[in-house]
């Protein structure tokens, strides 16, 4: 009578004899094989993103526009600082040191995004974020920025003469040597995070749900205005129209990184321009404090 094999001797009464043994997951096995990305695992993606990256944004200035409103002087009295010192001015490393750390861990949940496109067998390159046509992004996004930076500027100085705007303080970083360099690096911060996210990824995430075009532009568009409400009201209708512009030549061209750029340059030239024009010229909101 043959002897029994090792899986014979290890088998113990009342196993089932067609089972197939548990995957090995050991430096000598395979990991398992990942799981097709539901209906539920999407939505429940998305929401885990958001609430990572710019949701707590819209709660905040959600809230933050319901205290302009309900305070005592009117929206265009008071002012929304965008970057401010995180230490006072005679400590500059200690702020130096915080800048730098929030703008790391800013671009967290850009990680979490390419990483999650990987794990559905797509990559970065999906949305267009990639370095494949630097001249042409670059063309394109500088296009861009001119138009939307020029109406988001007429937007801005008609709805503060209508009292439906805050007083933007793009910087009110104490005037250190890296001041500058911080106000770059949080101008490409924004435009990396916001597009990535709100364009990129959302899009097309929520047409892997099954949403219509028109529909996820329109969500799109109405979350980047909505975390944009602490500026006001007329700086709402400006970032949705931005959106809703941004999406379209997202859609169009398949390319997320000429938004990045786009973003970036108008977000540079209001940072820095505010440090050598708020408070030097008359017809900019903020000349009074300036220094």
């Amino acid at each position: 009578m043959p002897e029994p094999t090792s899986d014979e001797h290890d088998r113990r009464p009342g196993d089932d004899d067609g089972a197939a043994p548990p995957p090995r997951t050991g430096a000598a096995g395979s990991l398992p094989a990942a799981a097709p990305l539901t209906p539920r695992m999407l939505a429940g993606e998305i929401l885990v993103v958001l609430a990572l990256s710019l949701f707590a944004s819209a709660a905040a200035a959600v809230i933050s526009f319901v205290g302009s409103l309900t305070a005592p002087e009117s929206l265009s009295e008071q002012t929304a600082s965008l970057i401010g010192s995180q230490a006072a001015a005679e400590r500059p490393w200690l702020d130096l040191s915080r800048q730098i750390a929030s703008l790391v861990f800013a671009m967290a949940p850009v990680a979490l995004v390419v990483y999650l496109l990987h794990r559905s067998r797509e990559s970065a390159r999906t949305i267009g974020f990639d370095l494949t046509r630097p001249g042409r992004d670059l063309l394109g996004g500088a296009a861009l920025a001119a138009l939307i930076g020029a109406g988001g500027l007429v937007v801005y100085l008609v709805s503060y003469q209508l009292g439906l705007s805050v007083t933007v303080a793009p910087s009110s970083l104490n005037d250190h040597w890296w001041a500058i360099p911080v106000l770059l690096l949080q101008a490409v911060k924004n435009g990396v995070l916001e597009e990535v996210i709100v364009v990129g990824y959302l899009l097309l995430r929520l047409e892997q749900l099954g949403w219509s075009p028109l529909r996820a532009i329109l969500v799109g568009s109405l979350l980047r205005a909505v975390y944009h409400l602490y500026q006001g009201v007329g700086m709402f209708f400006g970032n949705l129209v931005m959106g809703l512009v941004f999406c379209w030549f997202y859609r169009r061209y398949g390319r997320v990184m000429p938004l990045v750029a786009a973003h970036s340059l108008i977000d540079i030239v209001a940072f820095i321009g505010s440090v050598y024009l708020v408070g030097h010229v008359d017809w900019l909101p903020g000349a009074d404090s300036g220094g």
